[in-house]
């Protein structure tokens, strides 16, 4: 009797399931620029939405970019200029504190809107991807808009007056205001990353905004600030930018090149240093928002 063999496919042991491994492209840079170029339609449309957003619904609209900036140097004008009598650099003490206060404003909306830009945004960075970064990088428009619409005023203010800044101090505006722009998105990214996971930050940082709105020069210049202490007070490295920008606006008062060269490298670090430690957290975003 002949016992017919096992055909080759009952022998065969089955195949293996064919496995994908999925893993980080390691020559992937921290931060790639195509990337975010591909993107810029989104930026451009979610910094018109923050603009949009921010005075849709009221009876004022565009008017507030002018009338709190106006506001606030009033009331310090009544304190530090009236009461206090402190110097103005040769200029009228309002249109001296507003100038401050264009620069201070600059500075403070990109760093807030920056820092809550992930939070404030969580039904995005859950559902859809794109790099993370447009989300605090969309807060400057608006910040660039209402600095610029404040200057017109302002400048228009002092050719009423018949007085004029020269175009070479004008010129220095520009970079100032970039300056200022980098400090504050270089903070901002550091809290936006930081409130995804401690909420307490953004409980914390309009105190100390708070605090450094009466340590810079806003409603009084640089010079106002006694001899043995200034040097110490220029370590704020938003201190000379916005007492800089002053000058340049005005077309009055001492430029300290010596402190705003500090600032200026502070603020080229500190963006590169936010923008390295954002990226670093991207990956926990929308887990732990």
């Amino acid at each position: 009797m002949t016992v017919p063999l096992p055909s080759a496919s009952l022998t065969a042991e089955p195949a293996a399931m064919p496995m994908r491994h999925i893993r980080a492209d390691a020559s992937r840079t921290p931060l790639d620029l195509l990337e975010l170029w591909r993107y810029r339609d989104l930026w451009l449309t979610l910094a018109l939405r923050d603009v949009k957003l921010r005075y849709r619904q009221t009876a004022l609209g565009v008017a507030w970019v002018i009338l709190l900036p106006l506001l606030a140097s009033g009331i310090f004008t009544l304190v530090f200029g009236v009461v206090a009598g402190l110097k103005s650099d040769g200029s009228p003490y309002f249109l001296f504190v507003f100038a401050g206060f264009l620069g201070w404003n600059s500075f403070q909306n990109t760093l807030q809107r920056c820092s809550m830009s992930l939070v404030g945004n969580s039904t995005l960075v859950t559902r859809v991807y794109f790099p993370r970064i447009i989300l605090p990088a969309s807060s400057v428009l608006a910040s660039l808009l209402d600095f610029t619409v404040g200057s017109v005023i302002f400048l228009v203010a002092l050719a009423v007056r018949g007085e004029f800044p020269s175009l070479l101090s004008l010129a220095l505006v520009p970079a100032l205001l970039l300056l200022l722009q980098l400090l504050a998105m270089g903070l901002g990214l550091f809290a936006a990353a930081l409130t995804v996971r401690y909420r307490d930050v953004q409980y914390v940082l309009p105190f100390l905004i708070q605090l450094l709105l009466y340590a810079s020069p806003v409603a009084y210049g640089v010079s106002a600030v006694p001899e043995r202490v200034r040097r110490f007070y220029l370590l704020n490295p938003v201190a000379p930018l916005l007492d800089a920008l002053r000058s340049a606006l005005t077309g009055r008062g001492e430029l300290h090149w010596k402190a705003i060269g500090m600032s200026a490298v502070l603020s080229v670090l500190l963006i590169v240093a936010g923008t390295l430690f954002f990226l670093r957290q991207d990956r926990q975003y929308a887990d732990v928002i």
